[in-house]
């Protein structure tokens, strides 16, 4: 995080005494990134955090993954995944079902009606995105309200549960890093504040507003961890309700940052993927794709041009509006383009030449390109269309 908040009851000095009115010690607990050496919170509990009861296994959604092999571009159906009205019964945690993945990040769609149990990823930070629907989000921190087109960032560790509202179901796509998720560093300040430069800024990013205080005793949080090289799930039973604390401060902590907030980078002729990149993460990247005014040379070409990720696989996932560089390809909202590195891409035929003379884009997007190939989930190998890969030849694969 790039800012200080405080929320609730602290004392005036940390690592001191702090009391209730009836003069009972609160318990401080330090949540802190990279050992003591980074961001963190402090945060003063009613009960001892560290209590708990019971400990056995979460069987967590099939991880298996596939290799991308032969190598080839893939459209996947996203919407597919969820027909019916099944999503009544389904929550944003346990509902997931796994799209990609590699040992830095692994990305996953959910369409959810009901509440999740309570849940911490202790691997790494999660970023979701909200497609449609509205949710609170409540954590040990406070609760988020959550909208379309908001980001959910989620430090590690926090234990949190989403509550959809409303009757729409709640779509969701969540990146799921190995690693601690930020603003790219070219945007911050030594110190850590987001420079002028920056597409959005600290007013933009929305954090708890007041403790979240529950009752409840023997309470379970799933919580998703390594082991053996692996990632496994645990049943932890906790002693008393996890959302106890009083008051917090520091600059790490949960918030929410809309899509619709991100000012995008434009110039005279076409402008690279970095230029839309909202986030970072050991090996990968999360980009913005926003409705905006495109290249403004005379003679510019304002759809990408045929690029090769050499070092990378593209992942875009279409949320609304017209990509015009897809058009004819079948894609359309709750597409996930895969384009693997040693493949080189770029528009549909037509759109190269339909795009010129155009003066704005109509599109939102949210990309994530990855620095190790990435593999098929068994989300992706139930809803991908297999002609997506011959499109631009504009015929059937030969035998």
């Amino acid at each position: 995080m790039a800012y200080y908040r405080q929320v609730g009851e602290v004392p005036p000095k940390r690592h001191t005494q702090h009391r209730d009115g009836s003069g009972k010690l609160y318990f401080e607990e330090l949540m802190g990134e990279e050992g003591f050496s980074s961001d963190s919170s402090l945060l003063y509990h009613r009960t001892i955090p560290s209590a708990i009861v019971g400990s056995s296994v979460w069987e967590l959604p099939d991880q298996a993954t596939t290799p991308n092999h032969p190598l080839r571009p893939r459209h996947l159906k996203l919407h597919e995944l969820f027909p019916g009205d099944h999503w009544r019964n389904a929550d944003v945690v346990t509902g997931r079902r796994l799209i990609l993945g590699n040992s830095d990040v692994r990305l996953s769609y959910v369409v959810a009606g009901a509440p999740s149990p309570l849940y911490r990823n202790a691997v790494g930070d999660e970023v979701v995105y909200v497609e449609s629907g509205r949710a609170t989000v409540e954590t040990v921190f406070g609760a988020l309200s959550v909208q379309p087109g908001d980001y959910v960032l989620l430090p590690t560790s926090t234990t949190h549960r989403w509550v959809p509202r409303g009757q729409e179901p709640l779509r969701a796509y969540a990146i799921e890093a190995n690693s601690h998720v930020a603003p790219p560093k070219r945007y911050l300040s030594r110190y850590g504040q987001l420079l002028e430069h920056a597409p959005y800024c600290e007013r933009d990013l929305h954090g708890p507003a007041e403790p979240l205080l529950c009752e409840g005793t023997d309470v379970e949080v799933l919580v998703k961890h390594r082991a053996g090289g692996r990632i496994v799930g645990t049943r932890m039973v906790y002693p008393q309700h996890p959302f106890d604390v009083v008051g917090w401060d520091g600059c790490l902590y949960p918030h929410t940052f809309s899509i619709h907030d991100f000012e995008p980078i434009t110039g005279r002729v076409h402008q690279p993927p970095p230029a839309h990149q909202v986030f970072e993460g050991a090996n990968f990247v999360v980009c913005n794709f926003v409705p905006r005014k495109v290249d403004y040379h005379p003679l510019s070409i304002p759809v990408p041009y045929y690029h090769s990720n050499v070092d990378s696989d593209e992942i875009m996932f279409y949320c609304g509006g017209n990509y015009e560089a897809r058009k004819g390809s079948g894609i359309g909202p709750g597409s996930v383009s895969v384009h693997p590195g040693g493949h080189s891409h770029g528009p549909q035929p037509g759109a190269y030449e339909r795009s010129i003379g155009v003066e704005s884009f109509d599109e939102l997007a949210v990309m994530v390109d990855t620095f190790r190939p990435l593999e098929l989930g068994e989300g992706a190998l139930a809803c991908e269309d297999p002609n997506y890969a011959w499109t631009w030849a504009g015929r059937g694969p030969v035998s």
